[in-house]
């Protein structure tokens, strides 16, 4: 009888072999990876350094292609404007909206100061950044909303420093590492911020929905006073920020607070400055753990 044209895969002991060794590699493989997960879920602070170390490594990269992305946007934002409506119109446009801002800010700070004057008889000084960078990076795909950017701790920044724009406020440092550092987004789920409305002394929380808004909780419950258009600011509250920062600008009104947009956009923004803590003593009492350890 003639042999048949199939063979069974397990005929040659050499492929037999071949095949157990790969199931045992994919095995292995997935073991390390439900660890290395593991980890990451219960104690995230262990790949601080990793994470560091890498910012680093690609720091001069993504600033290069920051600075390639920033001028193919200026000159594809000219070349539009012009057959737009021209460029001027929007150059113009940009500067209305900085200046709306800046004088709800001088709005804030002079009710700030006249009250502090008032009672303490202190005037602030003009505050100097600790650092000037460019913002290399974001999270865009990750339900967390971090950014990163191109100064560390030798150029003397700190975990817990505030980061803001020429717009407003961005954030706040959560990781440093030696030339880059790792920034928590004022509409990350995990940032809350304390605020006020510029125009008066109506005090809430800034919330980070994840989503790109922020949601505004008043303190003082009953009669929401808010209104569609609200300048919100900082309120100097928890010890990071100082007062008078502009944050955002409310766009839905909601029954203990309302939906905001954030003034700086992260997106929006090329450079950012660091700025040092308000109030360093009062931040040490309610560091979370993480954070503690980073210090450490």
């Amino acid at each position: 009888m003639a042999p048949t044209g199939q063979r069974r895969s397990g005929y040659s002991r050499r492929a037999q072999y071949n095949l157990f060794t790969g199931y045992i590699i994919a095995g292995i493989g997935a073991l390390i990876g439900a660890v290395l997960l593991a980890l990451s879920f219960f104690q995230p602070q262990l790949f601080g350094g990793l994470r560091g170390a890498a910012a680093d490594t690609v720091s001069p990269a993504t600033q290069t292609s920051a600075t390639v992305r920033t001028g193919s946007k200026s000159i594809w934002d000219s070349v539009s404007g012009y057959y737009r409506a021209g460029s001027k119109n929007a150059e113009l446009k940009r500067e209305m909206e900085i200046a709306r801002i800046r004088l709800a800010e001088a709005a804030a700070v002079k009710s700030e100061n006249q009250r502090l004057k008032a009672l303490l008889g202190l005037q602030d000084g003009d505050v100097k950044p600790v650092a000037v960078a460019r913002l290399v990076g974001s999270t865009a795909s990750s339900t967390r909303r971090f950014a990163y950017v191109g100064a560390g701790k030798d150029q003397g920044v700190e975990i817990g420093m505030p980061v803001r724009s020429p717009r407003g406020v961005v954030g706040r440092v959560l990781e440093v590492a030696n030339d880059s550092a790792r920034i928590l987004l004022l509409t990350d789920t995990e940032s809350v911020l304390p605020v006020r409305r510029a125009s008066d002394e109506t005090v809430a929380f800034a919330e980070g929905r994840g989503d790109g808004l922020l949601r505004i909780r008043l303190i003082n419950l009953g009669i929401n006073p808010l209104e569609v258009g609200d300048m919100f600011v900082t309120s100097g509250a928890g010890g990071f920020y100082r007062p008078g920062a502009a944050v955002a600008i409310l766009v839905e009104k909601t029954d203990d607070g309302g939906l905001a947009r954030m003034v700086s956009d992260p997106a929006a923004t090329d450079f950012v400055s660091v700025d040092p803590i308000f109030e360093p003593e009062a931040v040490v009492a309610v560091q979370t753990p993480a954070e503690t350890e980073l210090d450490e």
